[in-house]
C-alpha cells in the first residue's frame, strides 16, 4: 500500500481506496455481493490472490467484516458503517465518470456487461417462477451466458444450469450498454435488429420491464 506521508485526508483515503481493484470491490459489495466468488464475478480479470489481499486490507482497516460460515468452509463479507459511508464516494465517482469520460472499446468486457445486467434486474417485476434467459452475444459467440431469474437473488451462469431455457436473447455487449445507459430503448433495439428475443410472446413482451437503467444514466451528456 502506498504511503504519501501526508496528514491530508485525501492522501490518507487514497492510500487505501486508490489501490487497483479496491473501488471495484467496494462497488460490488455495495451492489449486494457477499461471497468471494460473487465479488470476483463482478471483477473479471482479478486474480484470487489479489482479491484476497485487497479484502484483507479492507478488513484490517474496518471497512468490512469477514464472517466464516458455520460449516467452516467459505465466508461472507459485509460492509461496516465505515464501508457503507463510501456509497457517496462511489456515487460521486460514477456520476463524474458518466459525465466526463467516454466509453472506449477496451471498456466493453462481455462478462462484466452481463454481470451489470444482472445487477439491474428488478426482482419485483420478474415472474414468480424461475425463468431462464440465455444470452447469445454476437461479440462473444463462443461463450454462453444464462440469467437465472428467481427471487430473491437472480444469478448469472456461464454454463448450462439444468433449467429449461425460456427466452433466448441475441444481442451484443454494446447494445446492452446502450440500453443500460438509456441511450437506446428496447422498442428501437428490437426494431433495428440489435435485440432479437426468442420465446413465448407473453415473456418476450414482459422482458423489457425486468431491467432497470443505470443509476448514472441521467448524468451522461445528451
Amino acid at each position: 500500500m502506498r504511503d504519501y506521508g501526508q496528514f491530508c485526508p485525501i492522501a490518507r483515503s487514497s492510500e487505501l481506496l486508490a489501490e487497483r481493484w479496491t473501488p471495484i470491490i467496494v462497488r460490488n459489495l455495495l451492489n449486494g455481493c457477499r461471497t468471494f466468488n460473487e465479488i470476483r464475478q463482478g471483477a473479471p480479470g482479478i486474480s484470487t490472490a489479489l482479491l484476497a489481499q485487497r479484502l484483507g486490507a479492507l478488513e484490517r482497516h474496518g471497512v468490512l467484516v469477514r464472517t466464516v460460515n458455520p460449516s467452516g468452509r467459505g465466508a461472507t463479507y459485509e460492509l461496516t458503517e465505515m464501508g457503507l459511508a463510501l456509497r457517496t464516494v462511489m456515487d460521486a465517482m460514477g456520476q463524474w465518470g458518466a459525465h466526463w469520460l467516454e466509453i472506449e472499446p477496451h471498456h466493453v468486457d462481455p462478462a462484466y456487461v452481463l454481470w451489470a445486467t444482472l445487477k439491474l434486474i428488478d426482482v419485483d417485476r420478474i415472474p414468480a417462477q424461475t425463468t431462464v434467459v440465455r444470452f447469445e452475444l454476437r461479440d462473444r459467440p463462443a461463450v454462453g451466458y444464462w440469467l437465472i431469474l428467481r427471487r430473491p437473488q437472480p444469478e448469472l451462469c456461464t454454463r448450462p444450469s439444468g433449467y429449461a431455457e425460456d427466452i433466448v436473447c441475441r444481442t451484443d455487449s454494446t447494445t446492452l450498454i446502450d440500453l443500460h445507459l438509456k441511450r437506446l430503448g428496447y422498442p428501437a433495439a428490437i426494431r433495428d435488429g440489435r435485440v432479437d428475443l426468442i420465446g413465448p410472446p407473453r415473456l418476450t413482451r414482459q422482458f423489457r420491464s425486468w431491467f432497470r437503467t443505470s443509476p448514472f444514466a441521467d448524468f451522461i451528456p445528451a
